[in-house]
This record gives structure tokens, C-alpha cells and sequence, in this order.
């Protein structure tokens, strides 16, 4: 599972529809609803904010928002709190960067022409804060400089 802290219009179209799958297993997760990955390293900053199901609903509604300017028909009824308030996650630099770093070697693979579209500095999702730090606990396989 990758829930992206990236800003959704960065995302390859791979990165996005993967992203926007992934999210709405995690507000299943949320509810209760799955039997897996309850216990998802990546699901950690949503269930550390006061109401997961509105942080969640905010991020997903950031990535319909994203495949309605691309022209992608994502069904935004599957989200469930539309009216979700901007639950305002930390999300560090080091972690910024080494998605950054990571969704330019998978965009490399999957579809190059991308590429150019990438910025220098990795911005936040909207549901995020950016705060000074490194790469954070949650993220599983990545090594802190």
C-alpha cells in the first residue's frame, strides 16, 4: 500500500489510479470493513489525527480532484465523508523527498515522458503539513541519511 504524501497532480497516471485504490482500502481499513492490513504502517498518520475517517475522506477527495482535472472517472460517491475538513497531518521534508526520489524511479519504469513533470522539491497533499525532519517512522525499507 502507498498512500502518497505527494501532491496529486505530480502522480503518474499509474501513481494516481494506484494511490486512489489504495486509499479507498484504507478507509475500509478505517471503518472496520477488511479483514487486512489493519495494521499498515502507511494507515499510522490517519489513525493519529482525531477523526481518521475525515482525514482520509480529504485525502481521497484530493486525489478525485486531481482525476476530474485529468478527465478520469473516479466515482467520488465511494468516498465517505465528502465534507471532510482538512485534517492537516505533519508530513516531514525527508519523507517529501525520498517519495519523490522513489516516484521518479517508478515513473522512469513506467512511463518516462513523466519525468519532466516532476519537481525539484516535493510539495505536500493537500490533507498534509510539511515539517522539518527525515524520512518517518512509518515508512517501511528506506534508510535515514
Amino acid at each position: 500500500m502507498r498512500l502518497w504524501s505527494l501532491r496529486p497532480s505530480i502522480l503518474d497516471r499509474t501513481g494516481l489510479v494506484a494511490c486512489w485504490r489504495e486509499g479507498l482500502l484504507a478507509q475500509r481499513v478505517l471503518t472496520g470493513t477488511t479483514v487486512g492490513y489493519k495494521r499498515h504502517p502507511q494507515l499510522e498518520r490517519f489513525q493519529a489525527v482525531a477523526d481518521p475517517l475525515d482525514a482520509i475522506g480529504h485525502y481521497l477527495l484530493a486525489l478525485h480532484a486531481e482525476a476530474l482535472v485529468r478527465g478520469y472517472s473516479f466515482d467520488g460517491t465511494k468516498v465517505m465523508r465528502p465534507d471532510a475538513a482538512n485534517p492537516g497531518i505533519p508530513v516531514t521534508t525527508g519523507q517529501l523527498a525520498f517519495e519523490l526520489t522513489h516516484l521518479r524511479a517508478k515513473a522512469a519504469v513506467r512511463d518516462a515522458s513523466w519525468l519532466p513533470r516532476l519537481p525539484a522539491v516535493a510539495l505536500p497533499a493537500p490533507s498534509f503539513v510539511e515539517m522539518p525532519g527525515g524520512i518517518q517512522s512509518w515508512e517501511r525499507g528506506a534508510v535515514d541519511p
